[in-house]
């Protein structure tokens, strides 16, 4: 059994597309370097507020349009398939944020669940505000997933999801996923290389 050491605290919703993306490619690195991660799903629009960021449709267009040119670049360079306009976006992630953080309290891996509901969404258009697609994507890791959404729904699971939101708000975070190790935070998936970088020091 690998024994982890120096855990990365990552800073994600299961909505984003560059999550999606740098998704895999930190489980693995964190793995290979023996670094346990703390799952910290956010409420990225209460972040996006304090910041005065403007929610995707809203930006300028040629920032749009810059946004899908990286999305397709990542998508290739990770080898992973993204549709760039899915049928489903934006749509509602707190239910499955929620049952990422009841996973992680209940001592699991939420990577399996967190890598599969971003996967419904990029890749499989299917609707992860829908309770039924989340409780598909629990029964299909073997947890009971009535069990699990009951969870999620409880105040004590969204007082945890406020104090990780607040946390990103104090720590100046500036979007998602951020990857905190030793104090210094990694924004973006593009950023894991660097962050890797640190692991050799």
């Amino acid at each position: 059994m690998l024994i982890m050491k120096t855990a990365i605290d990552y800073y994600f919703t299961n909505l984003s597309p560059y999550a999606y993306l740098g998704h895999q490619t930190f489980n693995v690195m964190a793995n290979q370097h023996q670094k346990a991660i703390n799952y910290k799903p956010i409420k990225l629009a209460k972040l996006f507020a304090v910041l005065g960021v403007l929610p995707v449709k809203q930006r300028p267009q040629a920032r749009q349009d810059y946004r899908l040119i990286e999305l397709a670049r990542w998508s290739k360079k990770r080898q992973l398939p993204l549709n760039l306009h899915p049928a489903f976006f934006p749509a509602d992630p707190s239910l499955a944020d929620r049952c990422t953080i009841v996973l992680q309290q209940m001592g699991k891996d939420p990577s399996e669940f967190v890598a599969n509901v971003m996967a419904a969404c990029w890749a499989q258009e299917q609707n992860i505000a829908d309770v039924t697609v989340i409780q598909q994507i629990l029964t299909s890791i073997n947890v009971d997933a009535d069990n699990v959404i009951q969870q999620a729904l409880s105040s004590g699971i969204d007082n945890i999801y406020e104090a990780n939101t607040t946390d990103a708000i104090e720590k100046g975070l500036l979007g998602v996923p951020t990857y905190i190790y030793l104090d210094e935070p990694f924004w973006g998936q593009d950023r894991l290389e660097l962050m890797a970088d640190k692991f050799a020091k």
